[in-house]
C-alpha cells in the first residue's frame, strides 16, 4: 500500500538560547554551530516524515543574513518541501530573537537535501507528499527547480574546458596571476 504525508506532518520547531560556548572572538555565534543545529532538525523533520532513518546528502546556499549575538533566542523551523523517491527537500529558517527587546531578525534559510534509508543502510522510499495550498505548491516547485539547476550546473562543470586557450585567456578578468609555469 502506498502512503503520503502532509507537509504540516514534516513541520519541526527547535529553539536554543544561545550561550558564550557557541560563539567566536568577536561575540557572535559561530556559523559552524548554527550549521550544526540546522543539520539537527533536518534530520529530525525528513525522519519524521518519513520514518526512517535519513542522512544528508547535500546542503543548498546557506547565507547568513545577520549574525547572532551571545544572549538571543535561536528559532529554527523546518518542513519538507519536496519528495522525490528516496530523497526530501527540507526547507529551513532561521531566526534570532533578542529576548530583551522582542526583536526578531531573520539569520538565514537553506535547504538540505536528506535520503532515506532502511535497517540494512539501503536507500528507503518515501511517502508521497499532500499539498494542502498554493505556497506548499510553489515550495515543491522551487525543489523541482532546484534540482533542474543542480543537473544543469553538473552538465557545464563536466563540459567547461579550463585548459582551453579562451578559459586561460578569461582568467585576466580575475584577480589572479598565471604562474610562468602554466603559460
Amino acid at each position: 500500500m502506498e502512503t503520503a504525508n502532509t507537509v504540516e506532518a514534516s513541520k519541526i520547531t527547535l529553539s536554543e538560547l544561545m550561550l558564550p560556548s557557541h560563539s567566536n572572538f568577536s561575540g557572535k555565534i559561530h556559523g559552524g554551530y548554527l550549521l550544526k543545529l540546522m543539520d539537527q532538525i533536518a534530520f529530525a523533520c525528513a525522519s519524521k516524515y518519513s520514518g526512517c532513518y535519513c542522512v544528508t546528502a547535500s546542503v543548498d546556499t546557506v547565507d547568513f543574513l545577520n549574525p547572532v549575538d551571545v544572549g538571543e533566542l535561536v528559532t529554527l523551523k523546518a518542513s519538507v518541501n519536496y519528495v522525490g523517491k528516496t530523497s526530501m527537500i527540507v526547507g529551513i529558517r532561521v531566526t534570532s530573537e533578542d529576548i530583551r527587546t522582542g526583536i526578531i531578525k531573520h539569520c538565514n534559510s537553506s535547504y538540505f537535501t536528506m535520503v532515506a534509508k532502511d535497517e540494512q543502510g539501503n536507500n528507503a522510499n518515501v511517502p508521497r507528499l499532500i499539498l494542502s495550498n498554493m505556497n506548499e505548491v510553489r515550495r515543491f516547485y522551487d525543489g523541482v527547480n532546484r534540482i533542474n539547476n543542480k543537473k544543469r550546473h553538473k552538465e557545464l562543470e563536466n563540459n567547461f574546458d579550463y585548459k582551453s586557450e579562451e578559459a586561460l585567456k578569461n582568467l585576466e578578468n580575475f584577480n589572479v596571476v598565471l604562474s610562468e609555469k602554466i603559460q
